[in-house]
């Protein structure tokens, strides 16, 4: 337990554990934007697993979109909504 303690004592393990997280947060995060998985996207920017869910949907989630698209397609459409409701309006 004290080799334990000792360790998370260290700076340098501190700084290795965010750059490996950031690492995989930024490929994982990067991919499920491209492929439009927003629910992914969300969990994985808000759930911080130091790389673990990130590393498993980079080789083997991303192939699963969990709602289909559908909430992309909500919020797509409410903000095409909004851009024309808004067209020829002089509202600043």
């Amino acid at each position: 337990m004290e080799q334990f303690n000792a360790l998370m004592n260290q700076p340098n393990f501190f700084i290795a554990v965010m750059i490996w997280s950031f690492l995989w947060k930024g490929l994982a995060l990067w991919k499920s934007a491209n492929k439009r998985h927003l629910l992914w996207f969300v969990i994985m920017l808000v759930v911080n697993t130091l790389g673990l869910l990130e590393i498993a949907y980079f080789f083997f989630l991303n192939r699963w979109d969990i709602d289909g698209g559908r909430i992309l397609k909500l919020l797509e459409n409410r903000v095409k909504k909004n851009n024309n409701h808004g067209k020829g309006s002089n509202r600043i």
